[in-house]
């Protein structure tokens, strides 16, 4: 037996000025693309063999450029086409909160392509990231599609391994059964949806119970994504039946977990400490433990930001009688890191950090010596192994004040990556980091940890994107 396999993934948000290229792109083909998907062990436990197409992700990032986009979607369809024959299932791992211009969202595309070539009965698996947008045709498009549980996503990996293994059974004993979905009124970031507070961790494990009844293959709650404006943006919820005979079962289990899930939508909230920059930094000033961690959530490249922002930079820099170590870690400028880069380690120089791109991203004048540098690693689904970008470090003269300018933007969420480019965070009693809600290295590591509410492509406040094309009325932003 033979499984065609893709992977795609890019989030995409439309409030950078920046689009993507196929050159922002982590592209691997043949045996690379098998080996970067990681499911391969599961399919040849079953003896099933990988088709590959093509490996494409760039990450939380921009709009997609249409004809990057349609390479890659070539490249899939051609692989369907040539194999279309022998293809007995399809596993694909898309994102689900793809943009590209003049089209839309890219993952409903690619399964559009791929269930006209393959035909309606051919099972398609679809692994995908809670945090996309999807709508009713595409899920029932699908006969299994499953999100991870966990913001953030430390079971990326299992949930990888689990659908291929779903996929695994479905191509052996076939059965004619379709995802059930229900969308829901309701939009929300990311940051009000982290799954070790509530409401996420009962919901999570209200669909640990519903997966335990052997007519349910899998349930899924999928947030949604707010940085783009689309007609399929909002939260929704999909169920998988384990046979045909419990497709009508999986549409009453869908309606209970859609519920279930509306009546908790007053309970969305920020976890942890959350507040304006002014009195983070002032709390931070004022602890008296380290370290603290500080999240520029207006600037969280994690939901695709560019990491350029100086804004909190430049508050530190005019904070009088600084007694604080701090560490900014990365504030991205390309030029910036390829002039320090050249230089040797220990050189004091004079440098314009910023890329004045707009008011959060404006240029301050530094003198600095530099530190270390090293790449920048993957974290959590990430290959910890590959380098997705430099970095050197610098000291700021005169101030306690250390910044990681990078040559692209990436979060910095691990101690392994802080190592790798010759930092000891232990050194440090604030750390400032692109992120929105703490990752989980952090939040063990920080004493305290903060997000702070900073403008700029990640705004934080629902009600202040101007969204067009929803569906309405929609909760929070409309009284439901």
């Amino acid at each position: 037996m033979k499984v065609l396999t893709g992977y795609f993934t890019t989030e995409s948000n439309a409030h950078v000025p920046i689009k993507n290229n196929i050159t922002d792109y982590v592209i691997a083909f043949e045996d690379e693309c098998i080996r970067k998907m990681q499911v391969e062990g599961v399919f040849a436990d079953e003896g099933i063999e990988m088709i590959p197409s093509i490996y494409a992700t760039a990450g939380a990032s921009g709009v997609i450029k249409k004809e990057t986009f349609e390479y890659i979607e070539a490249c899939i369809v051609r692989a369907a086409k040539e194999h279309q024959n022998e293809i007995d299932g399809v596993y694909l791992h898309l994102h689900g909160a793809s943009e590209v211009e003049e089209i839309g969202s890219g993952d409903h595309h690619i399964l559009s392509e791929i269930r006209k070539m393959v035909g309606p009965y051919v099972p398609i698996a679809v692994c995908c990231d809670p945090h996309g947008n999807l709508c009713r045709d595409y899920v029932e498009d699908i006969q299994i599609i499953r999100s991870y549980r966990q913001s953030p996503h430390t079971d990326s990996l299992d949930t990888m391994k689990k659908v291929a293994g779903m996929l695994c059974q479905l191509m052996k004993k076939r059965q004619n059964i379709h995802a059930v979905y229900r969308k829901l009124p309701l939009i929300l970031g990311g940051e009000q949806s982290v799954s070790a507070d509530e409401p996420m961790k009962s919901i999570n494990a209200y669909m640990d119970t519903l997966e335990e009844d052997s007519r349910i293959l899998s349930a899924s709650w999928h947030v949604g994504y707010i940085r783009h404006d689309c007609d399929v943006a909002g939260c929704g919820i999909v169920v998988v039946p384990s046979t045909g005979a419990d497709q009508k079962y999986a549409e009453e289990v869908a309606d209970k977990l859609a519920s279930y899930v509306w009546e908790k939508r007053h309970e969305f909230h920020y976890t942890g400490l959350t507040m304006s920059l002014e009195k983070a930094l002032r709390l931070a000033l004022e602890f008296e433990d380290k370290p603290v961690f500080i999240t520029d959530s207006g600037d969280n490249v994690t939901s695709g930001a560019t990491g350029w922002n100086t804004y909190i930079l430049r508050q530190v820099l005019a904070i009088k009688e600084l007694k604080k170590h701090f560490l900014f870690s990365n504030i991205c400028d390309p030029q910036t890191w390829k002039k320090l880069d050249a230089m040797d380690i220990g050189t004091k120089t004079h440098i314009t950090l910023g890329v004045n791109q707009d008011e959060m991203s404006k240029s301050v004048e530094l003198d600095v010596t530099i530190r270390s540098k090293g790449g920048l690693r993957g974290y959590l689904m990430h290959p910890h192994d590959l380098i997705y970008g430099y970095a050197v470090v610098i000291s700021v003269e005169g101030l306690p004040i250390d910044i990681v300018v990078a040559s692209t933007r990436q979060t910095m969420c691990e101690e392994d990556q802080f190592t790798n480019i010759g930092i000891n965070w232990d050194t440090y009693d604030v750390i400032v980091v692109k992120q929105g809600y703490i990752f989980p290295d952090l939040k063990e590591k920080g004493k305290l940890c903060i997000m702070s509410l900073t403008n700029g492509a990640t705004s934080q406040d629902t009600k202040l994107i101007p969204f067009k094309k929803i569906m309405r009325p929609m909760y929070p932003i409309d009284e439901i």
